[in-house]
């Protein structure tokens, strides 16, 4: 299967998710500024994961314009991490409703773990699929990245119990670690493209 279908299934997936969340932001009964506190943890909750989907969208997007061919198990790698992606808008509306208390937290926790072990599935699967000198394998290098991150979750999911605001912190320093840009696969599949273009000529 090309991979058109998979890429518009997950795009729509990733949107719904959003939309879902936006959703849990209630409007507050007044017309002050001052009435807009309630809303607060949930609003920081929202902002918290919108930029997280943001990220595996991005991420997930260039990864999948390396994949020529998509295999079954491809597919079912995918729907893997949709799947726990899926869950991030309920963890997001038990923390805001809970004002970032231990029990949201850490399971907010346990589904941005299992996201990223999902995502690092799809990524060898695709990199087995492709092949040793693939695009992906070329542009991820030791990806120091996908090997941090577990260790932060872990030790958010650690904190939530003894410190949730500490625990917060760390998911947020998780997130901005893959903000940073990562241009690797861009550069290469541009100098590919490049590549096959010198090459007809």
């Amino acid at each position: 299967m090309k991979k058109a279908r998979l890429e518009a299934f997950s795009d729509g997936v990733l949107a719904i998710i959003i939309t879902i969340m936006v959703l849990e932001i209630k409007v507050p009964h007044g017309e002050q500024f001052s009435d807009l506190k309630g809303i607060i943890p949930i609003f920081l909750s929202y902002a918290l994961s919108f930029l997280y989907i943001g990220i595996y969208w991005n991420n997930h997007h260039h990864m999948v314009s390396t994949v020529h061919l998509v295999s079954g198990d491809i597919l079912w790698a995918n729907l893997h991490l949709l799947f726990w992606l899926s869950l991030v808008p309920f963890a997001t509306g038990w923390i805001g409703e809970n004002h970032f208390s231990a029990a949201p937290m850490s399971l907010y926790g346990f589904i941005l773990l299992m996201a990223g072990i999902a995502y690092y599935i799809l990524q060898s699967l695709i990199i087995k699929n492709e092949g040793k000198d693939s695009l992906l394998k070329k542009a991820i290098g030791k990806d120091l990245k996908g090997k941090i991150s577990p260790f932060l979750y872990i030790a958010a999911i650690g904190f939530s119990w003894l410190n949730p605001i500490i625990a917060g912190l760390i998911y947020v320093i998780a997130a901005l670690i893959w903000l940073i840009p990562d241009k690797r696969i861009e550069r290469l599949l541009r100098q590919n493209k490049e590549a096959t273009t010198t090459n007809d000529f």
